[in-house]
């Protein structure tokens, strides 16, 4: 299984990004995918996840700002990132879970991981 993320770019604050993860290979049985990221110097945290059945989770600091979503067709990740801030500034990683119930935050619990795409924003 390999994941591969592409979207990254630098943006001005306020502006708006759109990340993709396409997955190569074939995951068996029912998963969850998520969004993390790792700015310099900290460790790397969940920001977005979704479920096999679609139902999502968000870090309280994109909350309403960022939206993850699937197209399972196309084994598909996106993150749409607006009104970004200079805080978001990271690598941008996306994973894979071998869980379909739910799909969680915590780093540790994910299987599968891209290499990640670079987020900059400036003030």
């Amino acid at each position: 299984v390999q994941l591969v993320e592409s979207g990254g770019g630098s943006v001005q604050a306020g502006g708006s990004l759109r990340l993709s993860c396409v997955v190569f290979g074939r995951i068996y049985g029912r998963y969850s995918m998520g969004w993390f990221r790792q700015a310099p110097g900290k460790e790397r945290e969940g920001v977005a996840a979704i479920s096999s059945d679609g139902s999502t989770t968000y870090a309280d600091s994109v909350k309403g700002r960022f939206t993850i979503s699937q197209d399972n067709a196309k084994n598909t990740l996106y993150l749409q990132m607006n009104s970004l801030k200079p805080e978001d500034t990271a690598m941008y990683y996306c994973a894979a879970v071998r869980r379909g119930d739910y799909g969680p935050l915590a780093v540790g619990e994910y299987n599968y991981w891209g290499q990640g795409t670079q987020v900059s924003v400036s003030s």
